[in-house]
């Protein structure tokens, strides 16, 4: 195919799009403006705003993320991502649907990682 790019499952993007001024930590996950949500595949240090570096984000795949604690999930679950407490839910409102869950996890505070499996689109 003579139009074909890339396979779209990691994308490049300016560290200002995901924390101006700040260091980018991979494996961590980041919520771009218009909703779409990746994982960092490498930490990049970005020594100060405006420095012109980019970063890889997988937007497909099957990841550990933090989630919230004390919040079971059953295997299919829709899953969100609070990006004020930089974890995935099951909570819905006023989160951004980052995929589905891929383990099941019990509801004790002790409990914080879920397996994600990302959709990879914006929402």
């Amino acid at each position: 195919m003579k139009n074909f790019v890339a396979r779209g499952d990691v994308i490049t993007v300016p560290t200002d799009d995901l924390a101006p001024g700040a260091s980018i930590i991979g494996g961590k996950g980041y919520l771009l403006s218009g909703g779409l949500f990746g994982i960092a595949t490498v930490t990049v240090e970005v020594t100060g705003p405006g420095q012109g570096k980019d970063c890889s984000l997988a937007l497909a795949g099957i990841f550990d993320l933090p989630k919230q604690p004390s919040q079971a999930w059953s295997v299919g679950a829709r899953i969100y991502w609070d990006a004020v407490i930089e974890r995935a839910t099951t909570t819905d409102t006023s989160n951004t649907l980052i995929g589905i869950a891929m383990l099941a996890t019990g509801g004790t505070a002790g409990e914080t990682l879920g397996r994600v499996r990302l959709n990879g689109v914006a929402v």
